[in-house]
């Protein structure tokens, strides 16, 4: 018996020092696998949310330059038909708080977070986030709040110089690049990262693109810069895009696509009058990709063998249900499960653009430019590209509005798409930025930002002009420049708004006021 209770009391004290032995004899300086899956999720899960907030929704998007650059109309008279389309603002902010509430508040933590975890590749893929964030922005509004963000409550914090904000990307982009050309076999992002699966040389390439695109904006402002940096780019032996396999998509976590939702949910938009007359006009077989037929063939009763109808920028409108018969877009985008954030397409256009102003390693303007076309046309499953780049005679056409005659326009570009040796320099860069500007259905902000430094493509003003002095008065020959400051800073940090109105060209904060890379000079070379 004494025995029976020697050998209970042993197995219990043998199960009461196994019980813990794993967590006694853990190094407390080694890092299990348990512990790193934990911290690489604490700095890996806010990507996701990250890229899906880089583009934005109705507000931000489809009621301002979807709209002013002629991709989009919207049938519906909001506010009385005084709004954003018509140049009087009533929606300023919602891309502002987007950005600094969903991308550049977490990256913070992000960044913090790889710091004290020992990840800082994690901390560069967040800083290259905000370049790719913070790049849009600026487009918008101009002087942003970057290199001071998080130093201080929001209403404290002063704003970037745009000459000042191009420079500190470039040196960003710079400090990325060597640090993910150090870890290309780095695998940590795949678990979190729905554009490229944590490929590290993918994103090198998205961010060599980046580089062109924001080198570009620059041509007329700082050309030395420009060039320098856009050769950088072109050099690189990381690469570009350059495929449609490469594109950067950003996905659309589950959600509809917006241009889905407001056209067919809501009926809130609809096939933009310009789109109408240059893809009708051009004979342009990603129509079909991008919008549907309209099932009343007389609303198309002046080209009845494209029945399609678009809406005016800033158009007259008296009752939504007139026009809510227009063309919506096609219904793939119902299905969509991912957005356009870079495309192969625009980096050939880049290659183009810069092929024409004689920068290093840019290749062939012709060749670039219809390889651009043909990237852009199979990205989109159109048929038709050996037949329209060979069109040497359509030309876009004038637009008839079936419901009020002064919304009509007469087509302000007579180009056609096949290229010519002979052509000048401005004529050959019209072409190529018109065709990106039709290349980029859905990425619309960096088509506004070519209209504004360009000029092209040639695009009819609203037809309807509601600017006042209450956001400043845009002339009947201009085109909106940019949106204002947001209210909840010209309130609560009124001091760093107005030095920000200074950095503008003209000092003011108005809807006038040209972007620092928007120069007055009408020449493009």
């Amino acid at each position: 018996m004494k025995k029976l209770c020697l050998m209970v009391l042993a197995l219990i004290l043998l199960n009461s020092c196994t019980k813990n032995f794993e967590e006694i004899n853990t190094n407390p300086n080694q890092i299990s696998d348990k512990m790193l899956e934990q911290d690489f999720n604490l700095v890996g899960s806010s990507f996701s949310g990250m890229l899906f907030n880089l583009m934005g929704h109705q507000i931000e998007e489809d009621l301002c330059y979807d709209n002013w650059m002629g991709y989009m109309g919207t049938p519906t008279p909001f506010v009385a038909n005084v709004n954003n389309t018509t140049y009087y603002l009533r929606w300023i902010d919602a891309y502002w708080n987007r950005i600094y509430g969903s991308v550049m508040s977490p990256s913070k933590q992000v960044i913090e977070l790889s710091v004290e975890k020992k990840l800082p590749l994690f901390g560069d893929w967040a800083k290259l986030v905000r370049i790719l964030a913070i790049s849009k922005l600026t487009a918008i509004y101009g002087p942003v709040i970057y290199s001071n963000y998080g130093t201080a409550g929001l209403g404290s914090i002063k704003y970037d110089k745009e000459s000042d904000l191009y420079n500190n990307m470039f040196t960003q982009l710079d400090q990325i690049e060597t640090n993910f050309k150090a870890n290309t076999s780095y695998i940590g992002f795949t678990k979190f990262d729905p554009s490229y699966k944590g490929n590290i040389a993918s994103w090198l390439k998205l961010l060599n693109s980046v580089r062109l695109r924001l080198a570009m904006r620059l041509v007329k402002v700082s050309p030395a810069l420009a060039k320098t940096q856009g050769e950088k780019a072109l050099a690189d032996p990381a690469g570009l895009i350059t495929t449609n396999a490469e594109n950067f998509l950003i996905s659309l976590n589950g959600e509809v696509m917006p241009v889905s939702m407001i056209s067919f949910d809501w009926n809130d938009t609809r096939m933009g009058a310009t789109m109408e007359s240059f893809l009708v006009g051009l004979k342009d077989g990603r129509i079909t990709k991008y919008f549907a037929e309209v099932s009343d063939a007389t609303l198309a009763a002046d080209h009845p063998t494209y029945k399609y109808k678009g809406i005016r920028g800033g158009a007259y409108i008296n009752a939504k249900d007139d026009r809510v018969p227009y063309s919506t877009v096609s219904t793939d985008f119902k299905s969509a499960q991912n957005r356009r954030g870079f495309t192969a397409s625009e980096t050939a256009f880049l290659k183009a653009e810069a092929a024409l102003r004689g920068w290093a390693n840019a290749g062939d303007a012709k060749t670039n430019y219809e390889n651009g076309v043909r990237l852009s046309f199979a990205d989109w499953g159109a048929a038709g590209v050996d037949a329209y780049l060979a069109d040497a005679t359509s030309k876009p056409i004038n637009y008839v509005d079936p419901k009020d005659s002064r919304n009509n326009f007469t087509a302000l570009s007579t180009i056609t798409v096949a290229w010519n040796a002979a052509d000048g320099n401005e004529l050959k860069l019209e072409k190529i930025i018109t065709q990106k500007y039709l290349a980029t259905f859905t990425n619309t902000l960096e088509a506004w930002v070519d209209f504004r430094r360009t000029g092209y493509p040639k695009i009819p003003h609203v037809a309807k002009n509601d600017s006042s002095p209450d956001w400043g008065v845009i002339a009947s020959d201009q085109w909106i420049k940019r949106l204002v400051f947001v209210p909840a800073e010209r309130t609560g940090n009124a001091a760093a708004v107005g030095e920000a109105a200074t950095f503008l060209s003209s000092g003011k904060d108005d809807i006038a006021s040209r972007l620092w890379w928007d120069t007055t000079t009408a020449s493009n070379f």
